[in-house]
């Protein structure tokens, strides 16, 4: 199936947050539709803060791993665009492209000394551009844009991601993505808001896959807390070994 259609069924899609060939080959072993990857795991693995700090050519590396052990279609989180520049943003999205990358995710926020929401309007004329530039090379890619309204704590975040949902639809955005959104009532009210499929993520109180489905929800992610949860038992596991000085925990 293709992957847009993937975002119309009536189970919402729950997207594989991958950040190597092991981890994608496990995902796809459990039967995903879909996989993405986590910058944040990403970068941490490469012993980067998150925040565009790697490079974009390592990141490509990282990408192009995974999409040659897989056959599950792919989104890479791209944060920001890995420039501010709208035309070289699309540069980066066709060069994931050719790699076979179907989707992508771009952030509404940049992390310079902190993470700071970027003006709507403008953003969204640079989602435009990238559109447009991607519609003459017949590029046909998912473009899941992400707002940070909700991460980043914002005063009255239900009327403002609705705003600059409106904007993003304009712009030609595919679907959109709201992290650490978790009231039931904000969330039936982001996707009665808009007519794109609506994407949001892991959190300790998120509501159950059942619930998230009644809501209108559309797309499940998982961030980086698959990979931070994974290397907190990791740690777990090797204090036990010295604390104890035999090899049992780990069998």
């Amino acid at each position: 199936m293709e992957f847009k259609n993937l975002h119309s069924q009536d189970t919402p899609l729950l997207i594989g947050n991958v950040w190597d060939v092991m981890s994608t080959q496990i995902v796809e072993k459990l039967g995903f539709q879909a996989i993405g990857t986590s910058s944040a795991a990403i970068a941490n693995m490469l012993g980067y803060k998150d925040g565009e700090k790697m490079k974009f050519s390592e990141l490509c590396y990282i990408v192009e791993r995974i999409i040659k052990n897989t056959y599950l279609p792919l989104s890479v989180d791209i944060e920001s665009g890995y420039s501010r520049e709208p035309y070289e943003i699309a540069e980066n999205i066709k060069t994931l492209a050719n790699l076979g990358v179907v989707g992508i995710n771009i952030e509404d926020s940049v992390v310079t000394k902190k993470r700071t929401l970027l003006d709507a309007a403008l953003f969204s004329e640079t989602l435009s551009t990238i559109k447009q530039q991607l519609k003459n090379d017949d590029m046909n890619i998912f473009i899941n844009v992400r707002t940070d309204v909700f991460l980043l704590g914002c005063g009255n975040p239900v009327d403002e991601t609705k705003k600059r949902i409106q904007l993003f639809e304009r712009a030609g955005a595919d679907g959109v993505f709201v992290p650490c959104i978790e009231n039931e009532d904000d969330i039936q009210a982001i996707t009665e808001s808009s007519y794109l499929p609506i994407n949001v993520m892991c959190t300790a109180n998120l509501p159950d896959f059942k619930k998230l489905k009644e809501l209108g929800v559309k797309r499940i992610s998982m961030g980086d807390f698959l990979f931070a949860n994974m290397y907190s038992h990791f740690e777990n596991i090797l204090k036990s070994v010295v604390k104890f000085q035999t090899f049992k925990s780990v069998f």
